[in-house]
């Protein structure tokens, strides 16, 4: 029996190799962002690896994929489910400063030792296909034709997934199946695009186009974990590689990393083949894939995320160097400080405090990433209502429940030391 841990890190390792293949430049992501890992170790010894071992850190992926119907999230959510991954949180980018037409969640381990073992991620983004602010009723009903008539994850996949959830792995060969299965639900389509159906869609949003308008879904990023992601950016950069214009999140400073920075290479111009009216094939190119890599901090509290909105909002804009000091206005500079005024998660054992690393998302760092790789803002109608959804309407959709962060982080500060300092 092959466990689901098992099952997971070898998903992740195979995926990893396709996009690679697909989009050499995330290749020379990864290439990068182990060197710089490797560079902080040597330079900050055990002080480096406080939020996760360079084994993990360097293994550590999340991805992200986009499907257009609650039934198709459903097939995806029981497949993940087949690797131990579990949805967490629920993510609005329809509150995006620039709007997007989703809804989202994360796919990934909940329990501690599962999270050790291999923290693989998957954000999930559905589109809304009934909101008026996008999409009009004609538009909607062209649009949800067109998905439900197509199938992302064939139903024997789906079976062994179940299985491989409720026996908590898979013997062989069942394993390389899924394995293997997963990995090809995932890869870049070659059946020819519309052309104008996809423009349509584009109109309204790009991501609309990258999930409607065509006939199967993609990894549309998968990212590296870094350890120091502005030495990162700055190494990419000198490579010639293309980067979005700013590292997403909160600035570097002196004091405990908090949550998440992201930052990404520009989404690739990709040769795709497309079909005029006519039905003639064509080349072209697309534009919806990019490699983006994280750095992630300490979990914070809901007292602390209070705190980060308020110094989130203070910094927006300003200059590196007085956005880290406008920070040092609102968090404390030592772990101690932060778990005595209950701002973020810590167990507490022999050696001190370890702090509880962040495994989540940011919607509006998601947003800033989509937004800095799409090729127009698309349209909204803001005098139109919008549909509702929040983590209940979604969870009540998928058929499981939806964990709430906040109480997976305080179940594992009271499995771990018994106090949170929150």
């Amino acid at each position: 029996m092959i466990p689901a841990s098992d099952l997971r890190a070898r998903f992740a390792v195979a995926l990893s190799a396709m996009y690679g293949r697909e989009v050499p430049a995330y290749t020379t992501l990864v290439e990068v962002a182990t060197a710089v890992n490797a560079d902080v170790v040597a330079r900050e010894g055990a002080e480096a690896e406080r939020l996760g071992t360079l084994h993990r850190v360097t293994a550590e992926r999340h991805g992200a994929v986009r499907v257009g119907t609650v039934a198709e999230l459903r097939d995806v959510a029981r497949l993940f489910g087949g690797f131990g991954m579990h949805p967490v949180g629920f993510y609005d980018l329809r509150d995006a400063a620039t709007p997007i037409p989703v809804v989202s969640t994360a796919f990934r381990p909940v329990d501690s030792i599962e999270l050790a073992r291999n923290p693989f991620r998957v954000f999930c983004s559905m589109l809304v296909v009934d909101d008026r602010r996008f999409f009009t009723a004609d538009l909607e009903q062209r649009l949800s034709t067109a998905l439900e008539a197509r199938t992302l994850v064939p139903p024997d996949l789906v079976r062994l997934a179940v299985r491989a959830a409720e026996d908590g792995g898979l013997p062989e060969p069942e394993a390389t199946t899924l394995v293997d299965g997963a990995v090809a639900v995932f890869e870049l389509g070659t059946e020819p695009v519309d052309r104008a159906w996809y423009d349509e869609l584009e109109a309204v949003s790009s991501v609309a186009a990258d999930i409607g308008g065509v006939s199967s879904t993609h990894i549309n990023h998968l990212t590296p974990r870094v350890l120091d992601i502005d030495d990162l950016y700055r190494r990419m950069a000198e490579r010639g590689i293309e980067m979005i214009d700013r590292i997403q999140g909160p600035p570097r400073w002196a004091g405990p990393p908090v949550l998440l920075r992201q930052t990404s290479f520009r989404a690739l111009a990709e040769p795709r083949l497309f079909r005029d009216a006519s039905g003639a094939t064509f080349s072209d190119r697309l534009r919806v894939r990019f490699g983006e890599v994280e750095a992630r901090g300490v979990a914070l509290t809901r007292r602390g995320r209070e705190v980060y909105d308020t110094a989130m909002a203070r910094v927006d804009g300003l200059s590196d160097e007085v956005a880290a000091r406008e920070w040092a206005q609102h968090f404390p500079g030592t772990d101690q400080e932060m778990a005595e005024r209950g701002l973020a998660y810590y167990l507490r054992t022999p050696d001190g405090l370890e702090p509880v690393v962040y495994e989540d998302f940011l919607p509006a760092s998601a947003a800033g990433i989509f937004r800095s790789n799409l090729t127009s803002d698309g349209a909204v109608d803001t005098d139109a209502e919008g549909t509702s959804w929040s983590a209940e309407s979604l969870s009540e959709a998928l058929g499981m429940p939806i964990a709430d962060p906040y109480d997976l982080y305080d179940a594992q500060v009271a499995a771990g030391s018994g106090d949170s300092g929150a």
